[in-house]
């Protein structure tokens, strides 16, 4: 019996999903450092929301994330082994 099928491949390969889940990661961190820091009392404000790590980190943290996972998206492994 003859065998007609083309081969089915991934849209991406491996090494693409291991750089994807990396950014993924990297992004959950940064929502994770950007947590916190509010007051059990609502009539007391916490100025801790305006520290460095909040503000600075945290988004830029997220942003790097996100250029991982875009990069992940636009390399090709076909193009960079030849």
């Amino acid at each position: 019996m003859e065998n007609n099928h083309p081969k089915q491949e991934f849209l991406f390969e491996k090494i693409n999903y291991k750089v994807l889940l990396i950014g993924l990661a990297v992004i959950a961190i940064g929502f994770l450092l950007m947590a916190g820091g509010g007051t059990d009392d609502p009539n007391v404000f916490s100025y801790d929301i305006f520290n460095f790590r909040r503000i600075r980190l945290a988004p830029t943290v997220v942003l790097l994330g996100f250029g991982i996972t875009i990069f992940s998206i636009f390399k090709n492994p076909k193009k960079s082994n030849k």
